[in-house]
């Protein structure tokens, strides 16, 4: 899917040895990684062919469109038909094998999750389930984020993966809100859709990966060997399924009215002390005349944003977005955060982006929010790193 039109620089044996190497991870998984540069004329071509193979196979792309010095660079980084897929809802988990490839990490996958928080553990040839009940009711609130949870079977999994030498080898995909009620013992008052999937997480086995700002675009592939079973020679297939433009009529989920009683109401909350943070949400909905792939490219057109996202979840579900917002990242062992609150449109040139800039740095609303946001913030981190170690770097900074 990816074209596999590459060029060699030169063809040496220290060349050669730069382009192949093997390393074993921390799950005893000897891995054979062979880098491939992609020749000009074809990173462009590999980009639209990816985007467009996500309408009907599984897999993601994730875009940075923007540059910031020391934070963002216009990168892509995709795959399509990984061999391996996790989901879970609630607490219940399944770890499937997409095609072969898959097949030879079950086995090794199924020892890693073999533990005390994982009950119901079942291996077939092409999937494992198990479920994570609760854990103990009373626990020292620093290990809360450590309870039994669907998070125990990705650190399982991550761990098996885990190495030195490549940066690029990971879990790839989407997280639910719902997770948080693996931590948290808020009461569900609505109802779930039938079939909803709480996160989807794929184990690509080739990655395409584009560096705009150097003009470099590699083709990353994987091979594994476990328990002297090699994928190496195994087809990279995966199951096609065609997208579908949808017959449904626009909706709504509140009336017209509805979402501002809500509103009202949490303002009435507030003021008794009631609220700390809310967040009302309405949703909308459209029938979808084109293509996910379509959407992405006119999303990305409209708005270059540094975190744009189009991912192929299976099951007729897509994940199509951008945001402006680093959620959080992780180097070594420094977590970093930068919570955004207030946006507002670019100006038609230098002075309008002046004026527009005014706007938000004289909005009291803004302003509040985003000292609700970083308190939030310092006290999520809080839970997971060195105690006194969370400090604010820099706040009410402007990116353009």
């Amino acid at each position: 899917m990816i074209p596999a039109s590459v060029t060699r620089l030169d063809t040496n044996q220290s060349s050669l040895s730069e382009l192949a190497s093997s390393f074993v991870t921390a799950g005893d998984v000897v891995v054979r990684r062979t880098v491939l540069d992609l020749a000009p004329q074809h990173q462009r071509e590999s980009l639209t062919e990816l985007r467009a193979a996500l309408d009907h196979r599984r897999g993601a792309l994730f875009t940075c469109g923007t540059e910031l010095a020391g934070r963002y660079t216009p990168s892509d980084v995709g795959f399509v038909d990984p061999p391996i897929a996790i989901t879970a809802t609630g607490r219940r988990f399944a770890i499937d094998a997409l095609n072969p490839r898959g097949r030879v990490l079950l086995p090794r996958l199924h020892r890693a999750l073999q533990r005390p928080e994982v009950a119901d553990l079942v291996i077939s040839a092409d999937s494992i389930t198990g479920h994570v009940p609760a854990g103990a009711s009373d626990f020292a609130e620093e290990e809360r984020t450590r309870q039994p949870s669907v998070f125990s079977v990705l650190r399982a999994v991550a761990g098996v993966f885990a190495n030195g030498a490549d940066d690029r080898l990971g879990l790839y995909g989407a997280f639910g809100y719902d997770l948080a009620f693996q931590f948290e013992p808020i009461q569900q008052r609505h109802a779930r859709r039938a079939g909803q999937r709480d996160l989807v997480l794929y184990l690509p086995d080739t990655l395409l990966v584009i560096d705009h700002r150097r003009g470099r675009a590699q083709r990353i592939e994987y091979d594994f060997v476990c328990d002297w079973t090699s994928t190496q020679g195994m087809p990279r297939t995966g199951v096609s399924r065609p997208f579908v433009a949808s017959a449904a009529a626009a909706d709504r989920s509140h009336a017209p009215g509805e979402y501002g009683a809500v509103v009202e109401t949490a303002r009435v909350a507030f003021a008794r002390g009631d609220l700390f943070e809310v967040t009302p949400g309405q949703s909308f909905f459209e029938p979808a005349r084109v293509s996910p792939s379509v959407i992405f490219e006119r999303l990305l057109e409209r708005n270059p944003a540094p975190y744009s996202f189009l991912v192929n979840l299976g099951s007729d579900d897509f994940l199509v977005g951008a945001s402006p917002e680093m959620f959080v990242r992780v180097t070594g062992d420094r977590l970093e955060t930068a919570p955004i609150a207030g946006t507002i449109a670019r100006g038609a040139d230098a002075l309008d982006d002046s004026a527009q800039i005014g706007r938000l740095l004289a909005s009291e609303k803004d302003e509040a929010e985003l000292t609700m946001c970083t308190d939030v913030d310092r006290n999520d981190k809080s839970r997971v790193c060195v105690p006194g170690s969370v400090r604010v770097i820099g706040r009410r900074q402007i990116e353009m």
